[in-house]
C-alpha cells in the first residue's frame, strides 16, 4: 500500500472524537475529505505507534481502515475516517438505537471475518490483530460496511506472542493465562464478536465486577449463554470458535467459507441503516454507553435489562456503572429475534465445519419446557423457592411467574458463585500452605548453604595452615648439600 509523508500544516483539525490503544484520536481535513487523525501523548506510546504505522502500511483491504500517511513533526497517523462511528457505539450507545436486521448483523461478522482472514494469509508475514472487539470495528457507507482498526496491538504470525494483549471479555485464554498464542486468538475473539451482535447484549455483562471477574470465569470454562431457537449451524461455528483448545477453533478463512455460505439466507445486507444523527465518532469511549432498550419486529432485539454492567472499555478496563437507581441486573438466556424463525430452514444446512460437541442447552437455563411451564433445574431448588406454575389465562399470573423466575436465576447464579468462590479459596489455602512450606524449606536450604560455605573456608584455611607446616617440616629435613 502507498502511503506518504504528509506535512502537519496541510491538516485541518475539527474536533477530538476519540481515543485508541494509544494516543487521541481527532476528526480533521486533508486535501478537501474527512480524515482521522491518531496522536501520541507521550514517548511512551511512540512504540504503539510504530507498531501500527509499520502494520498499517503493510495492509490494503476493503474491511480493514485505510492508512493515508504519516506526520514525523508532531508524531501522527492520518487515516480514513469511519463517519458511523464504532459498531459498539451502534450496538450499546447510540441514543435512540438504530435498529438492524439480521442481514446486518451476519453482514458485519461476515466482513470481519473477511478482514482478519485477510490478515492471516499475509506473505511473508502474517499479522494476528489481537484485540478484536467492536470498539475496533468502524462503520460506514450509512452503517453497511465494517472496517478494522486500531493495530497497535498486532504483531507477526510467525512469532508465537505471550505478553497479554486485547481486552477482557473478548479475550481467549491462552492470552491473559501467559501461553503461547497464536492466530487463532483472532477466531475466538471473533466468536464473541457474533453473540454480541445477535443478542445486542455486552459480553459477560451478568459477571460484574473488575476485568480480572471476566477472565477468571473464561479461564474456568464460562462462555456466553447459549442463544435460544439460534440456527444449529450457525451456533456450531460460535461454539466451535469458542473453544479452550485453540487447535480445536477453526481456521479464520474456514469461518468466512462458512459465513459466506449462510449470507444466502439473509438478504439486504446492503440497505443502509437509519442512523440517528449524533457526532461521529471513529473510536467513542465505551463508558458513555446508554442503556436504552430497543425492541421492534424485523428489527434485532437488544435483550438488556436497565442495569447494564459495563464489560470492559476500550482499553480493557471497566467502565463504572451510571450512579442513577438501577433495578436488579436480570440474568437471562438470550432470545432470538422474531426474524431468526424465518432462517430456521437453515438449521437443515449441511455443516460445513466438522462435527463439535459444545456445552448442552441444559447447562443454560432457556425458558419454560413444553411438558411443564417451570424448567426443570428450578426444581432441585427448595420446595419454597419453586416458581409456582402460572395461570396462562392471566396477564399477572404470568408476570409474577417470570418475576419468580429471573430470581431464580439471579439465586441459582449467585449459588454457583458462592460455590466457585469457597472452592477457589480452599485452593488458595492449600497453594499458600504449599507455597509456606516451600518458602520455610528454601530458608532452611539457604542457612544450610551458609554454613557450608563457612565450613569450608574454615576447612580452606586449615588445610593451607597444614601444607605450610608440612613444607616447613620438608625444608628442615633435607641434608645440606
Amino acid at each position: 500500500m502507498v502511503f506518504e509523508d504528509i506535512k502537519f500544516n496541510d491538516i485541518l483539525f475539527e474536533a477530538s472524537v476519540g481515543r485508541g490503544t494509544f494516543g487521541v484520536v481527532f476528526k480533521a481535513v486533508w486535501r478537501g475529505k474527512d480524515v482521522a487523525i491518531k496522536t501520541i501523548e507521550s514517548d511512551a506510546e511512540r512504540n504503539a505507534f510504530l507498531v501500527e504505522l509499520r502494520q498499517l502500511s503493510r495492509v490494503s483491504h476493503p474491511n480493514i481502515v485505510k492508512l493515508y500517511g504519516s506526520c514525523q513533526d508532531p508524531v501522527c497517523l492520518v487515516m480514513e475516517y469511519a463517519e458511523c462511528g464504532s459498531l459498539y457505539n451502534l450496538l450499546h450507545s447510540a441514543d435512540p438505537l438504530p435498529h438492524y436486521t439480521a442481514a446486518h448483523a451476519m453482514s458485519w461478522c461476515l466482513q470481519c471475518a473477511h478482514g482478519v482472514a485477510y490478515l492471516h494469509a499475509m506473505k511473508p508475514k502474517a499479522l494476528i490483530h489481537r484485540d478484536l472487539k467492536p470498539p475496533n470495528l468502524l462503520l460506514v457507507a450509512r452503517g453497511t460496511v465494517l472496517k478494522i482498526c486500531d493495530f497497535g496491538t498486532a504483531c507477526d504470525i510467525q512469532t508465537y506472542m505471550t505478553n497479554n494483549k486485547g481486552s477482557a471479555a473478548w479475550m481467549a485464554p491462552e492470552v491473559f493465562e501467559g501461553s503461547n498464542y497464536s492466530e487463532k486468538c483472532d477466531v475466538f475473539s471473533w466468536s464473541i464478536i457474533l453473540w454480541e451482535v445477535i443478542t445486542r447484549r455486552k459480553p459477560f455483562e451478568e459477571i460484574g465486577g473488575s476485568a480480572f471477574c471476566i477472565m477468571w470465569a473464561v479461564h474456568r470454562g464460562t462462555r456466553p449463554p447459549l442463544i435460544k431457537d439460534l440456527p444449529e449451524p450457525i451456533e456450531t461455528l460460535m461454539t466451535r470458535c469458542w473453544d479452550k483448545e485453540p487447535s480445536q477453533r477453526p481456521s479464520m478463512s474456514e469461518v468466512q467459507d462458512t459465513m459466506s455460505s449462510l449470507m444466502k439466507y439473509f438478504p439486504g445486507s446492503d440497505e443502509p441503516l437509519d442512523l440517528p444523527h449524533h457526532p461521529s465518532s471513529t473510536r467513542s469511549d465505551p463508558s458513555s454507553a446508554s442503556s436504552t432498550d430497543s425492541c421492534a419486529e424485523g428489527t434485532l432485539n437488544s435483550n438488556r435489562s436497565d442495569d447494564t454492567r459495563h464489560a470492559p472499555g476500550a482499553d480493557g478496563e471497566e467502565t463504572p456503572p451510571n450512579s442513577e437507581n438501577r433495578t436488579p441486573l436480570q440474568v437471562r438466556t438470550p432470545k432470538t429475534p422474531l426474524w431468526w424463525s424465518a432462517m430456521s430452514r437453515a438449521s437443515s444446512l449441511e455443516n460445513q465445519s466438522p462435527a463439535y460437541v459444545g456445552p448442552s442447552r441444559e447447562s443454560v437455563p432457556s425458558g419454560p419446557e413444553e411438558d411443564s411451564p417451570v424448567p426443570s433445574v428450578y426444581l432441585k431448588l427448595d420446595h419454597h423457592l419453586q416458581p409456582l406454575a402460572p395461570c396462562p389465562n392471566s396477564r399477572e399470573s404470568m408476570a409474577v411467574f417470570e418475576e419468580h423466575i429471573r430470581m431464580a436465576q439471579e439465586y441459582l447464579r449467585v449459588q454457583s458463585e458462592i460455590t466457585h468462590l469457597l472452592n477457589r479459596k480452599e485452593e488458595l489455602v492449600v497453594e499458600l500452605e504449599q507455597e509456606q512450606k516451600e518458602q520455610q524449606t528454601s530458608s532452611r536450604l539457604v542457612q544450610e548453604h551458609s554454613k557450608l560455605l563457612e565450613d569450608n573456608s574454615s576447612l580452606v584455611t586449615v588445610c593451607q595452615d597444614l601444607r605450610s607446616k608440612l613444607s616447613l617440616i620438608q625444608s628442615q629435613n633435607q641434608p645440606y648439600s
